[in-house]
């Protein structure tokens, strides 16, 4: 094994019901526990979502309603995936943004505390992006079968550029053809909240990313309008949202 260990790693994958972090459940999770020692210990569980299956949903992952009714609740589980994880470090494909967070939302959902502080986290296709080429030259390769004679000359990038974004969407046929939809396509931002509803600023300061306050420091209008932390606490948000949302309001009443 490549990888030191000084504590277990815990590395999961969940399959759900879909894709919305506040709204959605688990279907089936699966636990690889590998200790220091290089043993490894593993856990699937099918779970009953206590909701329908979306036929779309089912037709990826193969789990459909008649597979899960007679499955315990995630609740029924949570304590024993809890004790699982706990002590470890957590690990994943593309876990940071989806499976941790949803994770984290079942867990608080069934009661119990799930503080992220606690654990590392390491995300197997976060690395692989790094670490694969990402640049202009390597994409002008890719998609043009070209070689970037010039990189980094203003003209020469620019050209490449332009090429490279009309291959893209000439090479994937779900990508959208319209600036619009290429705009919202290619967005990234650093979230406070894995669920994106809280971003930072260049001062690395939570501010809102959505709403009347959008922009806004949120410790700032707490201090201002606690009545907002109110509702953002009775609304539609996810729990480890509203539970971020909580710790900033904490820090706002000094």
């Amino acid at each position: 094994m490549n990888l030191k260990l000084y504590k277990p790693l815990c590395v999961f994958d969940l399959e759900t019901t879909g894709t919305n972090v506040g709204k959605d459940r688990i279907v089936e999770i699966c636990i690889l526990k590998v200790n220091p020692d290089a043993s490894r210990e593993s856990k699937t569980w099918k779970v009953n979502p206590e909701m329908p299956i979306p036929k779309e949903s089912s037709a990826i992952h193969g789990i459909y309603d008649e597979d899960v009714v007679n499955a315990p609740t995630f609740k029924d589980i949570a304590s024993k995936i809890l004790e699982m994880i706990s002590g470890a470090d957590l690990g994943g494909f593309n876990s940071n943004r989806f499976d941790v967070p949803l994770l984290a939302e079942e867990l608080l959902r069934a009661g119990l505390d799930f503080d992220l502080s606690k654990f590392k986290l390491v995300d197997a296709q976060t690395i692989y992006h790094k670490m694969e080429p990402r640049n202009l030259s390597a994409a002008y390769n890719f998609y043009c079968q070209k070689t970037l004679e010039n990189a980094h000359s203003a003209e020469a990038d620019v050209l490449a550029t332009f090429e490279v974004l009309d291959a893209q969407v000439g090479h994937y046929a779900d990508l959208p053809k319209e600036v619009a939809g290429l705009s919202e396509f290619s967005f990234h931002s650093k979230f406070a909240d894995l669920a994106g509803m809280i971003h930072f600023n260049d001062k690395d300061q939570e501010i809102f990313a959505f709403g009347k306050y959008k922009g806004q420091v949120v410790k700032d209008v707490f201090q201002k309008d606690i009545g907002y932390y109110g509702w953002l606490q009775s609304a539609d948000f996810p729990l480890y949202t509203k539970k971020i949302f909580t710790k900033i309001q904490l820090k706002s009443r000094f």
